[in-house]
């Protein structure tokens, strides 16, 4: 069974291959044999979840926190299991290969530690303790990897393993998410071509119309999970396939070569999990979970520019029609929610959710709060807003009308939404400790996305999160609290029932209920500067039911006409409590 839909990918992909070879040998890399199928989720009426409410992602560099001379990945691994084990189960460390530029995309060995970080020891270390996710960077490659020096010295089989383009070839539709050159001209044995480059000069795009270089990703897939991987990250997945004539982007080849890997990767090691990296508008952003047989997950891109566009602005129009129209995850996939990452605030997820003046103000609030713009090269031909550069905690320091007293509350305030929604939350490092922008190392590094890749001296954080009055120690008790309160909550589970509710603009609301319809959860956030009266009849609550709001830590009087919610407020009412603390 598993072989024939291996078979059945195939010939779509490679129409010109026999399919029945090549599925052997792919199962050979893969290490399975026909007789190894351990999990055949097709043939279930249900897929499996393998996650719940306590899942929770944390997002890093390998040398986030720096204790020199000791490796950065020792250095991660003692802050992970010192300050971070009760709350955080799942550990994304961004590339920590040998790379020679984009602080690891773009890289030279797939299957080495970068020397400079540690070495698998100190991998593996972690993912004993964490489910640890891994990204595999498999559009493109160093321009001075082996591959590639080898590819222009003529050699097999890695002459064939890039993409030249020749004269006559319609590259004129492509989608390009960058405003550097699609093509870079390089030397060969042979003389001079040119070769794909969707990112820069220095990541050369990999052929995957070449079925031998699917056979070599297969095999580094297999070395990740022997190493304990079991979260893939496909990096840039979306451009994987080119067709000239096409706009290279989302080709359905793409997306049989994901189910392909699915297959594969889940056969292997049930449980294991491939999430894509889609940095695009949203209905595009949805394709990648096909019929619940392509990716398990995918990162919800939308949500940290609407959310971060109601907080500044005071309003929750545009993030409550795009919550209205955003489907349920079917059983076997889940959104991965994040507000920020290592990258930036991608502005391609807002196009078509968020009108040009209102993109224009909330870019300028942005620069206004020390934020710097990424662009890319629109099919017009111009130049146009990719990202915006900026750490969130300054991204929240204020509203379109200038800096205010309410950061500390309007951070809170996000969070709190974010962990509340379906899904599974995902914490970039500087969020979870309330990092600001780092113009610094912008300086240093003439990289505007360095803004927000701040490194802590070990030293300065042991002493800031022992210091019970600062702010970032202040900042991540909150949040740590508020994530051990989540993972208590059964209506919390990724894929319970999400309603959005309609209490205006200036409150966000939404109601879950557990998958069990046992505990239900109204959460309310007052989004704007002001107080609001929330009218408590407006809920419908179950008048037999007694109420609770979990952050207060207090019972709901029903008989209480309104409740008066401070600015960025936030509260969880339940019918049902899961808390570690007595109810005051």
């Amino acid at each position: 069974m598993l072989r024939q839909r291996i078979i059945e990918r195939l010939k779509f992909i490679y129409p010109s291959c026999d399919p029945n070879n090549l599925a052997d040998l792919l199962m050979k890399e893969v290490g399975l044999k026909e007789m190894d199928l351990s999990v055949d989720t097709s043939l279930q009426n249900i897929p499996p979840n393998f996650w719940d409410q306590t899942d929770v992602v944390l997002i890093t560099y390998g040398d986030s926190f720096l204790n020199l001379p000791q490796k950065p990945l020792k250095t991660l691994r003692y802050v992970l299991d010192k300050y971070l084990k009760s709350f955080i189960n799942i550990v994304h460390i961004l590339p920590f290969f040998p790379y020679s530029s984009d602080d690891g995309f773009s890289v030279l060995d797939y299957q080495s530690v970068n020397p400079l970080l540690g070495d698998w020891c100190s991998v593996t270390e972690i993912a004993q303790n964490f489910r640890l996710m891994s990204d595999l960077v498999i559009n493109h490659m160093s321009s001075q990897s082996q591959w590639f020096k080898h590819f222009k010295q003529g050699l097999m089989p890695y002459r064939n393993y890039f993409i030249e383009v020749q004269v006559g070839d319609d590259i004129s539709k492509v989608v390009r998410p960058r405003s550097s050159s699609l093509l870079t001209k390089v030397l060969t044995k042979e003389g001079e071509c040119f070769v794909w480059c969707t990112f820069s000069s220095d990541q050369v795009d990999l052929n995957f119309k070449n079925p031998q270089v699917l056979c070599e990703f297969v095999r580094i897939i297999r070395f990740y999970l022997e190493q304990g991987v079991r979260l893939f990250r496909l990096d840039a997945v979306a451009f994987l396939w080119k067709e000239f004539g096409t706009d290279c982007i989302h080709l359905q080849q793409t997306h049989e070569l994901i189910k392909l890997l699915r297959l594969l990767v889940e056969h292997h090691t049930p449980g294991a999990l491939i999430i894509t990296e889609t940095n695009v508008p949203n209905r595009e952003n949805l394709t990648y979970f096909g019929n619940a047989n392509e990716a398990h997950m995918v990162y919800n891109f939308s949500l940290p520019p609407l959310l971060i566009h109601t907080l500044i602005t005071g309003s929750c129009k545009y993030l409550k029609t795009w919550m209205m129209s955003m489907p349920p995850a079917q059983m076997g996939t889940c959104y991965l929610n994040f507000i920020a990452s290592h990258d930036g605030i991608g502005l391609r997820p807002a196009d078509d959710l968020l009108d040009q003046a209102e993109l224009n103000a909330f870019i300028k609030t942005m620069s206004d709060f020390g934020g710097q713009v990424s662009c890319r090269k629109a099919r017009e031909g111009y130049d146009k807003p990719y990202e915006i550069n900026i750490s969130l905690m300054d991204a929240l320091k204020g509203t379109h009308k200038g800096l205010d007293q309410y950061q500390y509350q309007r951070y809170l305030c996000a969070h709190t939404i974010m962990l509340g929604l379906e899904g599974i939350p995902a914490f970039y490092v500087h969020s979870l400790l309330g990092t600001e922008n780092d113009h610094e190392r912008v300086r240093f590094t003439g990289q505007k996305r360095a803004i927000n890749r701040h490194q802590w001296s070990l030293s300065v954080l042991e002493e800031v999160l022992s210091e019970s009055d600062n702010k970032t120690a202040t900042l991540f008790t909150a949040l740590k609290s508020l994530i051990e309160l989540r993972r208590l909550q059964p209506a919390f589970h990724p894929n319970a029932t999400q309603y959005t509710l309609h209490l205006g603009f200036k409150i966000f609301a939404f109601w879950r209920q557990s998958l069990d319809r046992a505990q239900s959860i109204f959460c309310i956030h007052n989004i704007s500067d002001c107080a609001q009266k929330l009218l408590l009849v407006e809920l419908n609550l179950i008048s037999t039911d007694q109420w609770y709001d979990l952050l207060s830590n207090k019972r709901i009087q029903q008989s209480t006409d309104e409740v008066v919610l401070a600015p960025y407020q936030s509260l969880w009412l339940t019918n049902k409590v899961f808390k570690p603390q007595l109810l005051a």
